[in-house]
């Protein structure tokens, strides 16, 4: 079993800037795209890694609207919390897709886990999808902040069996997150850090790409001092990627029936 990873190694912007993990944003020129700002980049993190082994005070679950489980990230996440999360799941009365709810964490090393279900995606109808999506992580956002968590990840939502492409999806997040931290800058700073977390690599390629096009980086970070090259720190060393999926063999699926219900709609 994977150990637990506190938060103090799970890897913020400003270090992967400085070890160059993150590609330069192709917008930099364009007078309207965010601002650099060091302490968005100290608060925002990338990371791929098995969300239930963060030791964040809130993680996000992948949800779906019966709050019940199901198979991926919300399978083991109801698995690794145990069956106490199961029964206080069954007293909320499920969840409207754009929307969260928060429960206990229970055997997991977070205080709370928010429930966030996201929409199954439809390209005919895109822009109420990523209306939908952006929904869940600023809910979230305000959810933790509201009940006294000081840090929160994110796994990637919808992107598994609701199909979103991962890619749209990483930009809807990041745009959201974006756009919430800068709506409120005394809220922004209830908390500390905001973790993007991946399980997939497809995943965790899109937010790579995409990321610094809202969270640009100082200059003066991104760009190495070459003659520093022998005398730079030794990098810290990361937590392992997955290598399966976190799913149980013959579990039933609650997501796979949502997305066979939605597309008869």
């Amino acid at each position: 079993m994977a150990s637990i990873i506190p938060l103090a190694e799970i890897p913020t912007l400003t270090l992967l800037y400085k070890l160059d993990k993150i590609p330069s944003p192709s917008n930099a020129a364009d007078p309207t795209s965010p601002s650099p700002s060091a302490a968005y980049n100290d608060k925002i993190s990338l990371i791929r890694t098995d969300i239930t082994k963060l030791a964040t005070d809130a993680i996000v679950n992948a949800a779906n609207e019966s709050l019940l489980g199901g198979g991926g990230v919300d399978g083991a996440i109801h698995r690794a919390a145990g069956p106490a999360l199961l029964d206080e799941c069954r007293t909320l009365d499920g969840c409207d897709t754009g929307d969260a709810k928060v429960t206990q964490a229970y055997n997991l090393s977070c205080k709370n886990i928010i429930h966030a279900v996201g929409p199954v995606y439809s390209s005919r109808n895109w822009e109420r999808s990523e209306k939908m999506l952006k929904s869940c992580y600023t809910k979230s956002l305000t959810l933790a902040t509201q009940n006294d968590c000081r840090s929160i990840a994110f796994s990637a939502l919808s992107t598994g069996v609701y199909g979103y492409p991962s890619d749209e999806a990483a930009e809807a997040a990041i745009g959201a997150v974006r756009d919430w931290l800068d709506e409120d800058k005394e809220r922004a700073n209830k908390l500390d850090r905001i973790v993007f977390c991946s399980f997939m690599a497809k995943d965790e390629a899109a937010y790579e790409n995409i990321i610094s096009e809202f969270f640009p980086p100082i200059p003066s970070v991104h760009i190495k001092d070459k003659a520093d090259e022998g005398a730079k720190e030794t990098p810290p060393v990361l937590p392992d990627v997955p290598t399966k999926q976190p799913a149980q063999d013959g579990e039933p699926d609650l997501k796979k029936q949502k997305v066979s219900d939605d597309v008869k709609e």
